[in-house]
């Protein structure tokens, strides 16, 4: 098949657009869409220092590769990379090892801050004694960790490899679980101490884009699967909304922009609450204690873990 555009041989078929895309007319298109994101949310202004979550994944390889392609010239901006280690043995190592090298290749530094250090356990060990879903753990812990790895980094923004399918699944979700709050939350109305802003270059880029973007660029990626992924909810919707999209392409991008038409309306429903210093580790919460003491505070007594409050960052 042909390329849209011109007599190249097509790489890529935007069902959604009905058009055949040749390499260098899908990298355009790419790049293009990811300039435009970020333009149209403000993400990346004059003046700011980005910490890119860099899990050494598909995804984050990918988003971090971009950025300094398209940014990294820029004598206004700074770029530092982080990276959660939750010790997952015979996987993390995987991806860290990816991370340090493409954080090498681009030329900016590269932060790990582990579950071990920060915890004083490895993802390994909760699991063992945890009663809740390993992903309930490391979803706190993570988001916990990057957000405060971000601010101690002096970061203005954190940037997140969330593409088009994951926001899709996660505003679907919200609407099922009427968690109309949290879904007010994936636009955010203001900045919030404590909290670094969190940006998502690829919201508006199917995952399938952002892999054919990776392979073209012959980027290192890894597929490798958590061995913990368990996400029962998000199976379901995720199939769901892959079978509609494949009877009427298009229609992530119509969840996002249903979204984006509601934003304006759930500012006056569902204002953005105050956050408070969480009693213990002082990390913003909406209550006395913040979601990951909760945790920390249920395992001390099944195994040896406590909470530093003084991040421990190492320097790759």
């Amino acid at each position: 098949m042909k390329c849209s555009y011109c007599s190249r041989d097509a790489v890529y078929y935007q069902r959604y657009a009905g058009k055949h895309l040749c390499r260098k007319h899908f990298t355009a298109f790419f790049e293009k869409k990811v300039r435009a994101t970020i333009k149209k949310y403000r993400m990346i202004e004059t003046g700011d220092r980005v910490a890119i979550a860099l899990s050494g994944g598909k995804d984050s390889v990918t988003l971090t590769k971009v950025l300094m392609e398209l940014y990294g010239d820029r004598r206004d901006l700074e770029f530092v990379a982080v990276t959660i280690d939750e010790g997952i043995e015979g996987y993390r190592e995987k991806t860290l090892k990816i991370a340090r090298e493409v954080t090498r290749s681009v030329g900016i530094e590269h932060y790990v801050a582990s579950f071990e250090n920060n915890f004083s356990a490895k993802l390994d060990e909760i699991v063992k004694v945890g009663e809740k879903l390993p992903c309930s753990y490391c979803g706190v812990f993570r988001k916990y960790l990057l957000n405060k790895s971000a601010r101690n980094l002096s970061a203005s923004k954190l940037a997140t490899a969330h593409n088009l399918d994951d926001e899709s699944q996660t505003i679907l979700m919200n609407f099922i679980n009427a968690d109309i709050d949290r879904l007010a939350r994936l636009i955010p109305q203001r900045d919030q101490e404590g909290l670094v802003r969190r940006i998502k270059p690829f919201m508006e880029l199917y995952e399938k884009e952002v892999v054919t973007y990776g392979f073209l660029k012959n980027y290192p990626m890894s597929f490798d699967e958590c061995p913990y992924s368990y996400f029962p909810v998000r199976a379901v919707v995720r199939d769901f909304i892959y079978e509609f999209e494949q009877k009427y392409p298009g229609r992530k991008i119509s969840i996002l922009r249903s979204l984006e038409k509601l934003s304006n309306g759930l500012k006056i429903t569902n204002p953005q609450i105050e956050l408070y210093k969480c009693e213990i580790c002082g990390e913003p919460t909406s209550q006395k204690l913040c979601q990951a003491c909760k945790l920390v505070n249920e395992l001390k007594v099944k195994i040896n873990i406590r909470h530093n409050e003084d991040l421990s960052l190492t320097k790759s």
